[in-house]
């Protein structure tokens, strides 16, 4: 069966009936600055309200009342205090028309969690919740008065996931959430909610740790906590050189704001050893500027600063609570780092070069980079899936499994996992598939099918994967095996790993919106860093395997 003649030719009306017109997730990187989408009603590290589609939250008031409903998450509580198993989602209609039946708009959630609303009205503004278990939400929220639906399936992984809430026109969102640095540890565990504060939901930036503990479900608008810092870990370089040899670990810190910041007696808690330490006093970052501090014995720490090549999360934290920064390190020897992204996000990973004391460096682009992404296809269009393309830039073949780790390379956000037996050929790339298709249906549909169909030649690879790219925007990142190390208590395996390439791209982008629907594809544009921010991409007709 040829692919592109499924749709063109009218196919069949059966076939037709299985396309659904729901689109997709949303966003990780905020709207830049410049955007002319932008209004000044909204807080939170620089984001604003945008345009309807784009996944960013919408005022009423920007959008006509006979437009179709553009969702928002306002609230997400995933990591419950103490072991507590609750879990709830807050949403709401941000603007457009009031839903009459919500069934009849096909209101419901996916993603880490799924929940079909039932055949009852949604006002626009009315903000309701969706809950695992009612018994113990009721129990937790006594005073609790809004409106409650229970039965939500699935479970919120407390490492991260999404929360896609999903019509059928093109008003969905994805809302993130995340144990896992930058986003706010108050809400992994700790007692509080993270709170939507806007911008894109699927993106840390735009959410904060609420002010009430156990957040205030049901209520819209809540306050974060109140905390204000300039302060980031900007910079860690491991303890260990390239060669294997002890050197030191210092950490850089940056202050963006207008006045200079005492950091003594601030904590720095590197998790994979479970170290506390703490800042020796007299550590002061100016502002505008850069504070290195020296990790060594007798450094500027009360005691040394061992940072592992194993990589994992650092946090800082201020002397009030919520005042934190935090990075995830990638595995490896060398510097990692955090970079300002022109669209407004930012990216952290491993850097080209160390830089202690001033601008960071660019990202380092690793052996395999990401090459294109058709993330939202045109479903009545002659292509009518989406696809992912990488590309081994080596002159050598790549085996994309670590034999001695017997544990295979991963690709983050679409779910797939390389087996013993996967190579990535000399200057040649892949294309990835989805294993099963959500908005489409299309009969014998594999890489076989896909390979006739588009002519694509047997020296390129096909594999499947078990994820779906967000329509809306999400992280997607190459990582390869490096170590592991076995839990004494439970015996289980855990893995690190260092990264290749990572994209975090959104239907946002200023000058690539045709890869939202319109049938393109993002292209790389920029292979001397890493793929985050528009000026990586290019959109234009997609080419799989080509």
């Amino acid at each position: 069966m040829d692919i592109k003649k499924i749709l063109t030719i009218g196919a069949s009306a059966s076939m037709l009936a299985l396309v659904s017109a729901c689109s997709d997730p949303e966003p990780k990187n905020p709207v830049g600055p410049d955007d002319p989408t932008l209004s000044s009603g909204m807080v939170s590290g620089g984001n604003s309200s945008s345009s309807k589609g784009n996944g960013v939250l919408v005022s009423s008031s920007s959008m006509k009342n006979t437009d179709e409903p553009q969702m928002a998450c306002s609230e997400i509580m995933y990591n419950n205090a103490k072991g507590d198993t609750l879990e709830w989602v807050e949403i709401y209609i941000a603007g457009g028309m009031d839903m009459d039946n919500m069934q009849n708009f096909t209101l419901h959630l996916s993603g880490d969690v799924d929940f079909t609303f039932p055949a009852e009205p949604l006002k626009k503004g009315e903000y309701v919740v969706v809950t695992n278990n009612e018994a113990l939400f009721k129990k937790a929220y006594p005073t609790f008065a809004g409106r409650l639906f229970g039965n939500m399936t699935g479970k919120m992984v407390n490492e991260g996931g999404v929360v896609n809430v999903k019509v059928r026109g093109e008003g969905d969102v994805t809302c993130a959430f995340s144990s896992e640095p930058p986003w706010p540890s108050l809400a992994d565990g700790k007692g509080h909610s993270l709170v939507y504060t806007g911008g894109i939901a699927a993106q840390s930036v735009s959410w904060c740790a609420s002010a009430n503990p156990g957040g205030n479900p049901g209520v819209g608008e809540d306050a974060c906590i109140d905390v204000v810092n300039t302060v980031r870990i900007n910079e860690v370089k491991p303890s260990f050189s390239a060669a294997g040899t002890y050197e030191g670990s210092w950490i850089e810190l940056y202050n963006s704001g207008a006045v200079p910041v005492d950091v003594s007696g601030w904590t720095l808690n590197v998790k994979l050893r479970k170290d506390t330490i703490k800042v020796n006093a007299g550590a002061v970052v100016p502002a505008g500027g850069y504070l290195v501090l020296d990790g060594g014995e007798g450094g500027d720490f009360d005691k040394e600063v061992v940072v592992s090549d194993q990589g994992g999360e650092i946090y800082l934290y201020g002397l009030a609570e919520g005042q934190e920064s935090s990075i995830w390190l990638p595995a490896g020897k060398g510097v990692s780092g955090v970079v300002d992204v022109a669209d407004g996000s930012v990216a952290q990973g491993p850097l080209a070069m160390a830089t202690p004391g001033a601008a960071n460096s660019a990202l380092k682009l690793g052996s395999v980079y990401i090459s294109e992404i058709h993330y939202h296809p045109d479903e009545k269009g002659a292509l009518p899936f989406e696809f992912m393309e990488i590309v081994n830039a080596t002159a050598a073949n790549i085996p994309l499994y670590n034999s001695s780790l017997k544990k295979g390379w991963k690709i983050e956000g679409v779910n797939i996992e390389f087996g013993a037996t996967d190579v990535l050929l000399a200057n040649s790339k892949a294309l990835l598939i989805p294993a099963t298709l959500e908005d489409v249906a299309i009969a014998g549909w594999g890489p076989e099918l896909v390979r006739k169909s588009y002519n694509i030649p047997e020296t390129v690879q096909i594999f499947s994967y078990n994820g779906k790219l967000s329509n809306r925007g999400e992280t997607i990142a190459i990582k390869e095996p490096y170590t592991s190390t076995k839990d004494s208590e439970t015996n289980e395996t855990k893995y690190y790993y260092t990264w290749h390439d990572a994209t975090l791209y959104s239907d946002a982008w200023a000058g690539l919106t045709d890869a939202d629907g319109a049938g393109f594809s993002l292209q790389r544009a920029d292979l001397t860093t890493m793929g985050f921010g528009p000026s990586a991409w290019k959109a234009a007709n997609p080419t799989p395997g080509k």
